[in-house]
């Protein structure tokens, strides 16, 4: 039966004309790195431009693929991980990652890796409101949790499963934390999303930029850096809110798949993401990357004001990977 998965993943990426036959051999499958989302497309191009490496897209978010990664452990499909922070320390957990510590380790600051190499962050982000103004029709942008709760934004507000992507979940803390909740207790939190349902959400399981910049969704809890891709890339009237209650920042990490089918692929791939040269798109695609990789002014000069990020606080990244699926399951019971 995990052989007929592996048989079917190579089968479909095959199928969907991602790789050749007799080039598989220069693939490196990478489980949840979406092209729309923090500009992985631009990371893929460069990976392969710089080492001849393949990485197929792969549209899947940290629940998907940790979920994946569990069912595939006799027999692994996927090489390296894409994950939030919380997901890859269960991926530790569950024996399904391996320790690699890639070129530009030591840069890493402590606290935002695994001591023997299981994971390690590759860059962060901020969470708050991506807004497009347009599809507000003149309401005003909202500028805290408790504004999402007023009626006039009734059909307006996304947000990600809380209880399947990690971006969801990092909401769910977020508020949590901003109305007087703790990794103990989540009662507020809960009782936000309780209130937070009568203005009906849109709530999908997998990344919704397009559905931001469509105007499907006006206001996405999101990261400021797919905000800011979305106002200076794609010059859409988008706006990033850091709630005034305040926020989270948090990491998000690779990892090397335990016993990897393209392990060198894998060790060339996770060794580019934190290159000079590949900490420098993760910078220009407006995520703070890990390493003192170099932002230009220009860039630098987008993201909203330090005093404004002073209100996104980190929290025990440890205890929140601890508590996540006790927050899931009381998620879907009261909420969803």
């Amino acid at each position: 039966m995990r052989k007929s998965l592996k048989t079917l993943a190579l089968a479909a990426l095959l199928a969907m004309g991602l790789v050749g036959a007799s080039a598989f051999a220069q693939n490196a499958i990478c489980y949840n790195c979406p092209p729309e989302w923090a500009d992985w497309a631009s990371q893929i191009k460069a990976i392969k431009a710089s080492t001849g490496v393949t990485v197929p897209p792969d549209n899947k978010n940290s629940g998907q693929s940790l979920a994946q990664l569990v069912a595939e452990k006799a027999s692994p499909v996927a090489d390296v991980t894409y994950l939030g922070v919380t997901f890859a320390i269960q991926a530790q957990k569950e024996g399904v990652v391996t320790a690699y510590k890639p070129a530009g380790w030591a840069d890493i600051p402590e606290g935002l890796k695994d001591p023997q190499g299981h994971w390690f962050t590759i860059h962060t982000g901020t969470l708050g409101f991506m807004v497009n103004v347009n599809a507000l029709k003149g309401k005003p942008i909202p500028q805290s949790w408790a504004d999402l709760l007023k009626p006039d934004y009734k059909g307006l507000i996304g947000y990600l499963d809380p209880a399947s992507a990690f971006v969801g979940y990092v909401g769910a803390v977020a508020v949590n934390q901003a109305r007087g909740g703790t990794l103990d207790n989540f009662g507020p939190g809960i009782d936000y999303f309780k209130a937070l349902q009568k203005n009906e959400p849109i709530v999908p399981k997998q990344t919704a930029y397009a559905r931001v910049l469509s105007g499907e969704i006006a206001i996405l809890l999101d990261y400021d850096f797919n905000a800011y891709r979305a106002k200076y890339k794609d010059k859409a009237n988008v706006e990033f809110v850091i709630p005034t209650e305040g926020t989270l920042v948090v990491p998000y990490v690779m990892s090397k798949v335990a016993n990897a089918p393209h392990g060198d692929n894998a060790n060339k791939v996770l060794d580019f993401v934190l290159s000079n040269e590949g900490q420098a798109i993760w910078a220009n695609a407006y995520l703070r990357p890990v390493r003192a990789a170099a932002i230009s002014k220009e860039v630098q000069a987008r993201f909203l004001p330090a005093t404004q990020y002073a209100r996104a606080k980190s929290v025990d990244y440890g205890k929140m990977a601890s508590v996540q699926k006790s927050f899931s399951d009381r998620y879907l019971k009261e909420v969803q």
